[in-house]
């Protein structure tokens, strides 16, 4: 069976877990703190540290790079999803950096204004101390003054993906392609908190948006564990 480590908020962990769903592949959750990477450090042998990993049987899969998508193209390969058909090759490149830095970007500095919310207490010194590392002190109390701006950008910047779903159900054709996953996993971010909903203006992509949390490919109904971390 498919283990799939994660936390359950990032972005990237919903882009696989709503794959795995999607395909209906029997899988469970390993859960881990947002900034304790030991388990993951282990079990990759002191490679990787990141989320998602997948573990299925002996193999271990996670990102070779920042555009790898090593995760996605193996349970795309190994289940036959289609997400990553030769015609949209490219094109599918180009959406899917876009979509995890333009649009992941305003995503997770708004989820993250909440992340008292999220983070159980005893995490929250390990939380905070890894986002001001990164983006510097007092990053999150910036972006919570931001909030308004930031919100406005995130709509902006969705106008593009307004426009392609405006005669299809899906970003590039009739069928959901591993970039509808993507652009998935960076909204749901977004919108775990549960204090913001997608701007009404984009009803093609509100209306993308149920499909995308519902659909899942015929065959027999999902398997599903989940461990606790």
């Amino acid at each position: 069976m498919i283990e799939l480590i994660q936390f359950p908020w990032s972005p990237f962990c919903i882009v696989q877990r709503r794959i795995l769903e999607y395909g209906r592949i029997p899988h469970k959750i390993t859960n881990i703190p947002s900034a304790e990477r030991s388990l993951v450090w282990r079990l990759t042998r002191e490679r990787y540290y990141h989320v998602p990993v997948v573990r299925d049987g002996k193999n271990l899969i996670f990102e070779t790079g920042e555009n790898s998508q090593v995760i996605a193209k193996y349970l795309n390969e190994k289940f036959q999803l289609a997400l990553f058909p030769e015609e949209f090759r490219g094109l599918q490149n180009i959406l899917w950096q876009h979509i995890e830095n333009e649009i992941e970007v305003p995503c997770f500095k708004l989820n993250d204004i909440s992340w008292k919310e999220m983070v159980a207490k005893a995490d929250q010194l390990p939380f905070l101390r890894h986002k001001e590392r990164k983006f510097g002190r007092g990053c999150i109390d910036q972006w919570r003054a931001d909030q308004k701006k930031l919100l406005q950008e995130l709509a902006d910047k969705l106008d593009p993906f307004e426009q392609m779903l405006s005669h299809k159900p899906f970003l590039l054709d009739q069928q959901a392609r591993f970039v509808d996953f993507d652009l998935f996993g960076m909204l749901s971010n977004f919108l775990y908190s549960g204090h913001y909903k997608l701007p009404a203006a984009h009803s093609c992509l509100n209306d993308w948006f149920g499909r995308m949390s519902n659909i899942k490919l015929p065959g027999s109904k999902l398997t599903r564990e989940k461990l606790r971390p």
